[in-house]
């Protein structure tokens, strides 16, 4: 059980209730994290989802964005986010023995995409910090400088839901990772 209560915020006419009411419109449920974060840090979530917003709006695509966030979870140890990316990262089309394959360090066969997760498991493991061998390998794989910000607004944000899942030990409201 998660550690943070969390109010009925369909009720609530404030910030978190009208962040809410977006979110199960847009997707038709809230998932607990976002409850929680709403309940307790409305204006938290809503720069969350602007950053969300910032990325759909990007050139890295949705599996791609998923991925990332996928590594960072698993790298985090944050078995909220790891249960929540998988399971977008298969409604993105990402392939289910692709997705156990990056959560198991194991190459995908796929070389842009290992690049990509290499490249974003270097930098869950080293607090950001990459050598000209790993900034190098990133760009020859095809990786924009533009696309090179967007990993780092997704790292960021990411580091951000898996720290609070981990305080809040938010229950897992996502299938379960096979």
């Amino acid at each position: 059980m998660s550690r943070l209560s969390v109010p009925n915020l369909e009720a609530d006419a404030g910030l978190s209730g009208q962040i809410y009411a977006q979110i199960k419109k847009a997707i038709g449920s809230v998932p607990n994290t976002y409850a929680a974060i709403a309940a307790h840090g409305p204006a938290a979530l809503k720069s969350v989802l602007a950053a969300d917003a910032v990325l759909a709006g990007g050139s890295l695509s949705k599996s791609d964005r998923e991925v990332i966030k996928l590594v960072i979870s698993d790298a985090g140890g944050c078995d909220y986010c790891v249960a929540a990316h998988t399971h977008l990262a298969k409604l993105a089309g990402v392939d289910p023995d692709v997705l156990r394959q990056i959560r198991e360090s194991e190459q995908t066969g796929d070389a842009k995409r290992d690049a990509l997760v290499r490249f974003v498991r270097k930098l869950a493991q080293s607090s950001g910090t990459v050598s000209d061998v790993d900034f190098a390998a990133i760009r020859t794989a095809g990786y924009s400088d533009a696309q090179l910000v967007e990993i780092s607004l997704a790292f960021a944000t990411t580091i951000f839901t898996n720290v609070f899942n981990r305080i809040n030990d938010t229950e897992i409201d996502f299938p379960a990772v096979a």
